[in-house]
This record gives C-alpha cells, sequence and structure tokens, in this order.
C-alpha cells in the first residue's frame, strides 16, 4: 500500500504538505495541491481515515436525526444534506428519530458516540432531553426545519436552518378568500412543533388580510399524519356551516384530506377547493392539480451542511437562524381554471354561485359566499419572503 511518504516523493514535496492538502489545515498553492493530487491518482493511495482522525480530533463526518422514513419531505431534505456533505468531503451517519422524543434523544446520543464532527437534528415536539443532551456535551449542532426559540426559552443556543411558514400560508389563504371562500378550514400539524404554530400563525394572518372573522372550530388537528388528516377533515365537513375550502399544512395530511373528501363522494374544487402546504413531486399530475406552497426541501438540507461547517470552523460565533423562501405552485384545485394558472388572473370571470353546485352533508343552501368574488391577479409561480 503506498504511503504518504511514497506520495510527497512522487510529488516532490514534503510529507507535511501532503497532510495540509489532505486535511484542509493550511492554504497551499494551487500548482503544488495539483501536484500532490496527481500523485495520490497516480499511486491509488487511500487515506487513513481512522489515523487522520486521532491526529486532527476529526473524523470528517455529520450526523444527521431527521424522520426522513415515514416523511417524505425530509426525504428531499435528505438528499440536499447528502450531496452537500460528499461535496466537502464529509461522510454521513443518519438516524430516524420517529418524531419520538425518547428515541430522538437515543439515536442522537448513539450518533454522538460515533464522534460524528456535528450534527443536524430536525427536533420533535417535546425536545427538551435532546436539548439537554447537546448543551451538555457541547454538541455542534444545527436544528434543521423546526426552530426551537418560542418554546424553550432555557435551550442553551443552536443554529437553525428553516423555512419560512407564516406568510405562505396567509398567501393560501388570502388566496382562496380573493376566489370568494368565506369559510376556510384548516387542517393543522401536530400540536408542539413551530412549523404547526407558524402555519397556524399565517392562517389567522391571512383572514384578517382578507377581512374574515377567526372561527376557531374551522382549525382541526391532524397530527401532521395522514391518518388524523382523515379524522380532522371528517369533523370540519361535520360542521353545522362546513367549510367551503381546505388548506391542509404538510404533504402527509393533503393525502388524508383527499382519502376523505373522496370517501364521502365530494369532487375537489368543485364541491370544495383544497390548497397545500409542501408540494409534491406529483402534485402536477393529481386530477386536478394541487395548488401548494413548495418548501426548498434540497435547499434546506445543503444549507443545514453549510451552516454547520461554518459552527465548526468558528465554534465561538453568535447563533444564528436562517429562513429560507417558499414559492407558491399555482395550479387547479383551489378553484382556478386551467387556462388562468399558466399567467395573471386579471381577465376570469367568476365562478358558478355555490347554490348551482353540488352540496355536501351538513352545508347549508346559501353559505356566506357573495356569487361574484373579486379576482385578484396573481402569477403561478411567485417567490414569498
Amino acid at each position: 500500500m503506498p504511503t504518504m511518504a511514497d506520495v510527497a516523493r512522487s510529488a516532490g514535496v514534503s510529507v507535511a504538505t501532503v497532510s495540509h492538502v489532505l486535511n484542509d489545515t493550511r492554504p497551499v498553492l494551487p500548482h503544488t495541491r495539483q501536484a500532490v493530487l496527481d500523485a495520490i491518482d497516480e499511486l491509488g493511495y487511500t487515506p487513513n481515515t481512522l489515523a487522520r482522525s486521532l491526529v486532527t480530533s476529526r473524523t470528517r463526518s455529520i450526523g444527521l436525526a431527521v424522520s426522513a422514513i415515514s416523511n417524505p419531505y425530509f426525504t428531499e431534505i435528505l438528499q440536499g444534506v447528502e450531496a452537500a456533505v460528499l461535496e466537502h468531503g464529509y461522510s454521513l451517519l443518519i438516524a430516524d428519530p420517529h418524531d419520538d422524543p425518547e428515541h430522538e434523544r437515543k439515536v442522537v446520543q448513539l450518533l454522538h458516540e460515533r464522534r460524528v464532527d456535528g450534527l443536524i437534528v430536525a427536533p420533535s415536539a417535546a425536545p427538551r432531553a435532546l436539548l439537554d443532551y447537546l448543551g451538555r456535551h457541547a454538541v455542534p449542532t444545527v436544528l434543521l426545519d423546526r426552530v426551537i426559540d418560542d418554546r424553550a426559552d432555557s435551550a442553551p443556543p443552536f443554529d437553525q436552518v428553516c423555512a419560512e411558514n407564516t406568510g405562505p400560508m396567509a398567501r393560501l389563504v388570502t388566496h382562496l378568500a380573493g376566489l370568494g371562500h368565506r369559510r376556510i378550514g384548516l387542517v393543522a400539524g401536530l400540536p408542539g412543533l413551530s412549523t404547526t404554530g407558524e402555519r397556524i400563525s399565517g392562517y389567522r394572518q391571512g383572514l384578517a388580510t382578507a377581512g374574515l372573522p377567526l372561527d376557531d372550530t374551522l382549525i382541526a388537528p391532524g397530527d401532521s399524519a395522514s391518518s388524523g388528516a382523515e379524522q380532522a377533515t371528517a369533523a370540519l365537513l361535520s360542521l353545522a356551516a362546513p367549510p367551503t375550502a381546505l388548506v391542509t399544512a404538510n404533504n402527509a395530511m393533503t393525502i388524508g384530506a383527499l382519502r376523505t373528501l373522496r370517501a364521502r363522494g365530494l369532487s375537489v374544487p368543485d364541491d370544495i377547493a383544497l390548497c397545500c402546504f409542501d408540494d409534491f413531486a406529483w402534485a402536477d399530475l393529481f386530477s386536478p392539480r394541487l395548488t401548494a406552497i413548495a418548501q426548498p426541501s434540497r435547499e434546506l438540507g445543503a444549507e443545514a451542511v453549510r451552516v454547520l461547517l461554518e459552527r465548526l470552523a468558528s465554534p465561538d460565533r453568535p447563533a444564528r437562524t436562517v429562513r429560507l423562501p417558499c414559492t407558491f405552485a399555482h395550479r387547479t384545485s383551489c378553484g382556478c381554471p386551467e387556462e388562468g394558472c399558466a399567467g395573471p388572473a386579471a381577465a376570469r370571470g367568476p365562478r358558478a354561485p355555490r347554490s348551482a353546485r353540488p352540496r355536501h352533508p351538513g352545508q347549508p343552501e346559501n353559505p356566506e359566499r357573495p356569487e361574484h368574488p373579486e379576482h385578484p391577479e396573481h402569477p403561478e409561480k411567485g417567490t414569498l419572503s
């Protein structure tokens, strides 16, 4: 097996220079670096990562704890993390905490015991044990997707990377209100998650912007799961004055809501309009096509890696929270005609009065909804900040 000394002789440099190239421990002139890399390639030299970690106290590995198996949204984030980790010459260890607080702490401890250089974690709804462990052991950590500032005032400071939630959710609500809906239901996420709280705030903000009253009976907890959303949607449809439009707060709950609507024999958007937070890779293939807020999933993963590497390079800098913008994917499940989703909508006329279309069980004959709603202009996709 070729050694580092063999590489140094072949490249005409010192062993220390080879070490600096391999470990990025000191700047090396470009032509010298290239000579070392050419020698490594020619000799087939493979660095001894175990020996290197003993010298540098770094394993060049990162631990990722997200519920990727049960949540397609986190699967896309994982792809972004993996690509960024490999690009920077790190390896990735993955654990699934299953959104369970006790299991979460255990898997994070296992990753830490593997001597990863840092962790990227999507915390559960009750992360106290997790945060205590990370703080006690001073583990360089980036919290991903879910922030803890408003839920754990005494928690040690951590870097955080997440998407905007409040503004994009408000955008969905005001869009539906612009189509004439006055009773807009929300299938909300798991209580305790910051994403749930922020999206509920966005829902309320959207109602206020549209001049609509808040009716708490129109907010039903779907617990961020398909099965929970089925029950939440059924409860909303059973109200004396059920909603004429629904907003679901994540992709799994969109599936649950659609399942319940189909079981009730209701058509989207003819009987009830639907918008969702979280886009699908296949959302454009649904009939109708789903109007959605698309989160920058892969970008979130890549940004979490970048922030963690900056933390490893500068351990004493202040913690920060990075939020990335979402996009509004305007399609047809909201009730807009297909041709209207290709550009500005100023020329579109109103939909037929609700009384001319089938009613779902329990809906009054003349719900509070104008027959000729104002319809604002909006692009197919617009960046939200």
